[in-house]
C-alpha cells in the first residue's frame, strides 16, 4: 500500500548571502596604513624634486620657501575644518574625498610654469592631505575595540615613516627616466587607485555585509561601544569639545611636543652635516636609524597600552602610563650634541624619537577612547591644528638659534618639551566607566 504521505517540496533556496571575511577589521587597517604611505609620498616629491624645479621654473630659494610655507599654511589651517567635514559626511565618504581632492591636486602640480602656479597647486595639496589624520582616526573609534586601537593607530602612523623612507629612491629613479612633471602624475594617481578598494570595502561594523558574527561581536559587544558612542551629545558637539579641558590640554600638549618631531625631519640631516661634518653619503648611511625608530615607536606606544588594557587597566589611563614612560627618554635630547661621535648622536636622536612616536600614538588612542564618535574627527582636527602652530612657530626658532647661536639650545629645549606636557595631561580621565578585564590570550 502506497503512502498517503505528500512529500513537500524542498524549500527554494535564497540567494546566497555575503561571504563573510575574517578579521575584516585588518583588512581596513592596510587600506589605512597604505593612504598613509601615498600621503607622505605625495608631501615628499616636492622636496626631493626641488633643485630640478627650481632650475626649469627659475625659482629662487627664497621663492621655494614661500611655496613650502604655502603648504604649512593650508595644511595648518585645513585641519580646522576637515575634522567636522570627517564627521559630517562620516569615515567612507570623507576618505575618500580628501584622497581624490590631494591626488589631483599632487597631479595639478605637473602643470606648474611659475612659482604662483606651483604655491597654488601645494596649497591645494595642503588643503586635502589632513584628511586622512581625521578619517583614519574615526576608522579606528568605528572599528576596533579599545585594547587594539592604540596599535592600529601605531600601524598607519608608521605608514608616514614608510612614505618618507619610499619616496627618495622611488621618485629618484622616476625623475631619472623621466620629465619630473611625470612624477606628480605618477605618485598622484596612486591615491586615485586607493580609493577603489576602499569604496568598496569600508562600512560601519553595524552596516558591513561581510562582517563574521564573531568580529562583530569582538567590535560592538566588548564593553568598548554603547549606543551612547553613536549618538550625539546633548548640548552640541562644539560646545561639547569646547567645554572639555581635556580637548585644551592636548591641543596645547601636541603643539608643545610635536616640534621634536619636526626637528628630526627638517633640521637633524642639516644638523649631521653642519655641526658633525658629515658628508651627504655618510649622513645616509646612519640618518635612517632615526626614521626606523620612529616606525618601532609607533607600534610598540599603541601594543604597550593594549597589553596594559588586557590586564585590567582603563583605556585612558594605559594611554597615560605609555607616554609617562616616553617622557622620561626625552630628557637625553641635550646628549646628542656632546656625544663622543655621529653614531652616538644618532643613537640618542633614535631613542627620542622612538619615545616621541609612542607618546603622539597614545595621545590619538587617548582622543578616541574619551570622546564620542561623532566628534572624534572634529577633535582630531583641533589638536592636530596645534600641532601645525607648534611646527610654524618652531620652525622659525630653530631657523633663528641654528642662525644666531648653535644647536646646543635647541636640543636642550627638546629636553624638556615632553616632561612639561605630561605635567598637563597626566590627570585625564576616561568619563565612561573603566571597560572590564580582557582575559590573557582572548
Amino acid at each position: 500500500m502506497k503512502s498517503n504521505e505528500v512529500q513537500s517540496e524542498p524549500p527554494a533556496r535564497a540567494p546566497d548571502a555575503p561571504r563573510h571575511w575574517s578579521n575584516l577589521r585588518w583588512w581596513i587597517t592596510a587600506l589605512l596604513f597604505f593612504s598613509t604611505v601615498i600621503n607622505y609620498m605625495d608631501r615628499q616629491n616636492l622636496s626631493i624634486l626641488a633643485r630640478t624645479i627650481q632650475n626649469d621654473l627659475q625659482i629662487s630659494d627664497m621663492q621655494y620657501g614661500y611655496v613650502v610655507q604655502a603648504f604649512l599654511l593650508a595644511y595648518t589651517l585645513s585641519y580646522l575644518f576637515a575634522g567636522r567635514l570627517t564627521d559630517k559626511l562620516g569615515t567612507r565618504v570623507s576618505m575618500a574625498c580628501f584622497v581624490v581632492w590631494w591626488s589631483l591636486a599632487d597631479m595639478l602640480t605637473s602643470l606648474s610654469r611659475s612659482v604662483v602656479s606651483l604655491g597654488v597647486f601645494r596649497f591645494l595639496l595642503g588643503v586635502g592631505e589632513p584628511g586622512n589624520y581625521t578619517a583614519a582616526p574615526k576608522a579606528v573609534s568605528e572599528w576596533f575595540p579599545a585594547r587594539e586601537r592604540g596599535l592600529v593607530i601605531g600601524i598607519y602612523t608608521a605608514g608616514a615613516t614608510l612614505g618618507a623612507t619610499l619616496a627618495p629612491p622611488v621618485i629618484a629613479y622616476l625623475s631619472a627616466h623621466f620629465h619630473w612633471r611625470s612624477v606628480f602624475l605618477f605618485t598622484g594617481s596612486l591615491g586615485l587607485i586607493w580609493v577603489l578598494p576602499w569604496l568598496w570595502l569600508y562600512r560601519k561594523p553595524s552596516e558591513h555585509p561581510r562582517l563574521s558574527d564573531e568580529e562583530r561581536k569582538l567590535i560592538l559587544d566588548e564593553g568598548n561601544s554603547s549606543p551612547e558612542d553613536d549618538a550625539m551629545p546633548p548640548e552640541g558637539r562644539w560646545r561639547h569639545i569646547l567645554g572639555r579641558k581635556e580637548t585644551w590640554l592636548l591641543m596645547v600638549s601636541r603643539m608643545i611636543t610635536d616640534p621634536v618631531w619636526y626637528f628630526y625631519l627638517f633640521w637633524f640631516p642639516k644638523y649631521l652635516t653642519d655641526a658633525r661634518h658629515l658628508s651627504l653619503a655618510e649622513v645616509g648611511k646612519i640618518a635612517w636609524l632615526v626614521y626606523l625608530a620612529a616606525d618601532i615607536g609607533c607600534i610598540a606606544g599603541g601594543y604597550l597600552s593594549g597589553i596594559l588594557i588586557r590586564r585590567g587597566m582603563a583605556p585612558a589611563r594605559s594611554r597615560i602610563w605609555v607616554m609617562a614612560g616616553a617622557a622620561l627618554f626625552l630628557p637625553l635630547s641635550p646628549l646628542i650634541n656632546s656625544a663622543s661621535s655621529p653614531l652616538m648622536a644618532v643613537g640618542i636622536a633614535a631613542t627620542a624619537a622612538f619615545a616621541h612616536l609612542a607618546w603622539q600614538i597614545s595621545i590619538g588612542a587617548l582622543i578616541v577612547d574619551i570622546y564620542p564618535k561623532p566628534v572624534v574627527g572634529t577633535v582630531f582636527g583641533l589638536v592636530a591644528a596645534g600641532s601645525g602652530l607648534g611646527g610654524m612657530i618652531s620652525t622659525n626658532l630653530v631657523g633663528r638659534a641654528v642662525t644666531y647661536w648653535s644647536y646646543s639650545p635647541v636640543f636642550i629645549v627638546m629636553g624638556v618639551l615632553h616632561p612639561l606636557a605630561f605635567l598637563l595631561v597626566r590627570g585625564i580621565q576616561a568619563r565612561k566607566p573603566c571597560v572590564a578585564p580582557v582575559p590573557v590570550g582572548q
